[in-house]
């Protein structure tokens, strides 16, 4: 049988071989006056692949034909980039190329930045791509912004591997985290919901920075991120990404498509993961990172009907088990302190439009959601055992005020429903949200330099009675390569308490909670952005970005960790909270490949915690990145390096601790660099890179880890990476899909 298989693959093998083994000869000229003269050095490639080829002394080239490929591309500095859809095998091509003189043609063959601010819309967006995706191992979306400065992401807590995200100075949960603009990861999926997103799925992600638009709900506070998938009728016939690390992790993430006819497309996403080997470097009687075991999965579907009628939806599946704690069985109480949780996730999604034929600018969609979430929980000798039910719709219609698109506007409503049934250390909590709303949303824009954005809405809770939510985007370009953005709206959050601070459940500290505390949070945000665009090249520009956010908090749950270094104490606000967000960034391409960025961010988070204004701890006060990005010519290798400097900050309060408990009051800044290499072929890609390159961990973060039943345990005060250094490999695979 093994001998069979053998036989089998490498027939396999030279057959796919044998599909890229014809040539395309050609010859590339330059149009000198109306004149054809042979272009010396000239790069010919394959659009969407990594097969290319460079003219000779007498400007002729040949190319090796791909299997579904078919547009060529001729580009050389200095000229207009052409292309030539190839018909048979034995065509002969022939470039002629005519000098450019205009800018923007240039930017045809230069290579884009992996990660841009949108020149066009109001709301101070980012776009990630698929291309800075990958220039790191990005196993899920956690590890998805190590080359961004806006967002960081954490450990919560030493033993559960939980992550938590900030934006502008603030956790997450005040984030509205939606997948293809449907609010999602929310709730129960708040410490683990990261690892939920495997990297090589999504298409794009968008970062939205301060209150948002009042389309997607009330909830974005300081901002939004929203994940694309991949889709079924642009994605590649069939994709697979095999990662290992040193650590012991082990993934797979395949996905295939299918065009049915010309209206119908399906696809399937598939993710499986493993890290079984248990670690303790640190030699404090725990597991760094506790044993994973997770699949994933996706079937969606698109239908098309004409220019009329769209539809999309699926199924997504969860699986995870994640399991550590202590390494062995000698604390003091002779029993082991184990972490076990369970997770099964279920989700059903659809989005559907039509656009009137009447009136192009005319749509109406539909936007719709169901989740069954079920967690079982094990920390210690704490219990949580939870189960989230979620119903979601977004009815919306949109169209324009008269002819053009001077005046736009979309009207809609919303409804959410979430059930929550939560059982803590043997006390059972039931919660049933029900928030019907109302929005509408105008844009006003008389030209291109300017745009105003006004937009507000109506939701009525079922616990908190009728809140209105207004908001505004001003976008403005006093010149063509400069842009101001400012913003100022209200947001709102029903806090879900515990499934939110699960990271305290991974300590001794006794929760307290009073019985009349408000848990729907309140807060301003206002913001400016200006961004200059500087031409240093006939293709190449600098970008030079700052901004300064505030948000002012007018109701808040505050979480005390300073009073009582044994409880963890919720309060309403009864004071001041705000955070203070300084940031500057600069982008640029100073050579041909070479892709540079260069940030630095001040943050200033402060809230009265028991009658005293003071700095929320465990909270970095700066962050500095600097990315380098460099591939050789026809992108045959790639090399990626990031370095980060992340800012000290407050620890809690732990003076009260015996001594050898104490921690001191901050914590100092610590760097973390990351380093990739990856080489293209025809068929795909690999890479090679490590993680904390200088293998920097926060030392001692358990407090009292032989003891974890004693009253002094806590596993809650991370504030710095938890794992070394970290070396990962890993293979891209990809049959693409036919040229058209």
């Amino acid at each position: 049988m093994t001998k069979v298989l053998s036989i089998t693959i490498t027939w396999l093998f030279i057959s796919c071989c044998g599909l890229f083994a014809k040539d395309i000869n050609g010859k590339v000229y330059e149009d000198n006056s109306g004149k054809k003269q042979p272009l010396i050095g000239a790069n010919v490639f394959w659009h969407n692949t990594t097969i290319g080829a460079a003219t000779d002394i007498n400007g002729d080239f040949k190319i090796e034909q791909h299997k579904s490929a078919r547009l060529l591309i001729a580009t050389f500095i200095g000229y207009m980039a052409d292309t030539i859809k190839v018909t048979s095998d034995n065509q002969v091509i022939e470039f002629v190329l005519k000098p450019n003189t205009q800018l923007e043609e240039v930017v045809v063959s230069a290579r884009r930045s992996g990660s841009h601010l949108s020149k066009i819309e109001p709301i101070l967006t980012q776009n990630i791509t698929g291309a800075e995706l990958c220039k790191a191992a990005c196993c899920n979306l956690s590890e998805s912004f190590e080359t961004n400065a806006s967002v960081d992401v954490s450990f919560s807590d030493a033993v559960s591997g939980a992550k938590q995200i900030h934006l502008l100075g603030l956790a997450g949960t005040y984030v509205q985290m939606m997948t293809e603009n449907i609010p999602n990861l929310n709730g129960l999926a708040t410490p683990y919901g990261l690892g939920y997103i495997p990297g090589s799925w999504m298409e794009a992600i968008q970062i939205s920075k301060g209150t948002s638009s009042v389309k997607n709900g009330y909830e974005a506070i300081t901002g939004q991120i929203n994940v694309e998938y991949k889709k079924p009728y642009n994605s590649e016939k069939f994709f697979i990404n095999a990662f290992a690390s040193s650590s012991g992790k082990y993934e797979t993430n395949v996905n295939s498509s299918v065009l049915i006819n010309d209206k119908l497309s399906s696809m399937i996403l598939f993710h499986a993961e493993d890290m079984s080997v248990s670690h303790d470097d640190n030699n404090d009687g725990f597991v760094d990172m506790p044993k994973t075991r997770q699949y994933n999965f996706i079937n969606r579907w698109h239908y098309k009907v004409g220019k009329g009628y769209d539809a999309r939806f699926g199924i997504k599946l969860l699986k995870e088990d994640r399991s550590g704690g202590q390494m062995n069985h000698d604390n003091s109480m002779g029993d082991k302190y184990n972490i076990d949780i369970n997770t099964n996730r279920f989700e059903l999604f659809s989005k559907s439009s039509y656009i009137f034929h009447s009136n192009k600018n005319a749509s109406i969609a539909l936007i719709a959601s169901f989740t069954n979430h079920d967690q079982k929980s094990e920390i210690g000798w704490r219990h949580y055992d939870a189960n989230q039910k979620s119903i979601y719709t977004n009815l919306l219609f949109q169209s324009n005020l008269g002819t053009g698109d001077v005046h736009k506007y979309v009207v809609g409503s919303s409804f959410k429903y979430d059930m929550y049934d939560e059982t803590f250390i043997g006390n059972n909590t039931l919660a049933n949200i029900i928030v019907p709303g109302f929005f509408a949303e105008y844009t006003f824009m008389p030209s291109k330099n300017f745009t105003a954005l006004v937009g507000a809405r109506a939701d009525f809770h079922n616990e908190f009675g009728t809140f209105f939510t207004p908001r505004l985007h001003l976008k403005y370009n006093p010149f063509e390569s400069t842009h101001i953005r400012t913003s100022i709206g209200k947001g709102f959050r029903r806090s879900i308490l515990l499934a939110e601070n699960t990271r305290y459940i991974a300590s001794a500290r006794q929760f307290v909670i009073p019985a009349n505390l408000d848990l729907m949070e309140e807060a301003v945000n206002y913001g400016i952005n200006i961004t200059q665009y500087i031409n240093i090249g006939d293709s190449r520009k600098l970008s030079i970005s700052g901004e300064y956010y505030h948000t002012q908090f007018l109701n808040k749950v505050v979480t005390d960790l300073d009073s009582n270094p044994n409880q963890v104490i919720f309060s309403n606000l009864n004071g001041d909270a705000f955070s203070d967000n300084f940031q500057i960034e600069m982008n640029t391409m100073p050579i041909e490949n070479l892709e540079l960025t260069v940030a630095y961010r001040y943050n200033i988070v402060k809230e009265t915690i028991n009658d005293i204004l003071q700095e929320k701890p465990l909270v970095s006060r700066y962050k500095g990145l600097f990315n380098v990005s460099y591939s050789t010519n026809m992108k045959i290798w790639q090399f990626d390096f990031t370095a980060q400097l992340n800012g000290g900050g407050r620890m809690p309060n732990t003076s009260s601790l015996p001594v050898e408990f104490q921690k001191p009051l901050e914590f100092d800044a610590y760097p973390i660099f990351n380093a990739q290499v990856t080489k293209y072929f025809r068929w795909g890609s690999a890479y090679v890179g490590a993680e904390n390159l200088a293998n920097y961990t926060q030392e001692n973060p358990i407090i009292d880890s032989h003891n974890p039943f004693g009253n002094n345990f806590d596993a809650s005060m991370i504030w710095g990476p938890l794992h070394g250094r970290k070396i990962f490999v890993g293979i891209r695979f990809a049959i693409n899909r036919d040229e058209k």
